[in-house]
């Protein structure tokens, strides 16, 4: 959700109940902003990338990427000339994920070497 969306979602919220002259619960009423707010909050905590860094994550061409933002398939978490993409929404391409994780994972050396050296206590 985005400053815009959710300014919008109240701004209709408030036409509604004005136009049908609704009284409402004001602690609901609090209990549904705030709700909104944290959703807000977590949406914009979440790291985005541009072209090239998403393209790197994922496997697939920037090129790819910018016609999938153009086409609204994933959403544009930038501005409009410099997209950007969403961990969440960044599509991961077959053998991409093993291609990102092969630093990460340790071979039986590596592990048998951290054993070894691994002092008393969990440390060094």
């Amino acid at each position: 959700m985005t400053v815009a969306q959710l300014l919008a979602l109240w701004v209709a919220r408030r036409d509604e109940y004005q136009r049908v002259g609704a009284t409402v619960d004001g602690v609901r009423l609090c209990e549904e902003v705030l709700s909104d707010l944290g959703r807000f909050e977590t949406f914009t905590e979440e790291p985005t990338f541009k072209l090239r860094e998403a393209a790197r994550r994922s496997g697939y061409s920037e090129d790819h990427l910018g016609r999938l933002v153009r086409a609204g398939k994933i959403p544009n978490a930038g501005r409009p000339g410099a997209p950007r993409i969403r961990l969440s929404d960044l599509p991961i391409k077959a053998g991409a994920l093993r291609n990102s994780l092969s630093g990460l994972i340790l071979s039986n050396t590596e592990i048998a070497r951290a054993v070894i050296t691994q002092q008393p206590g969990g440390t060094r």
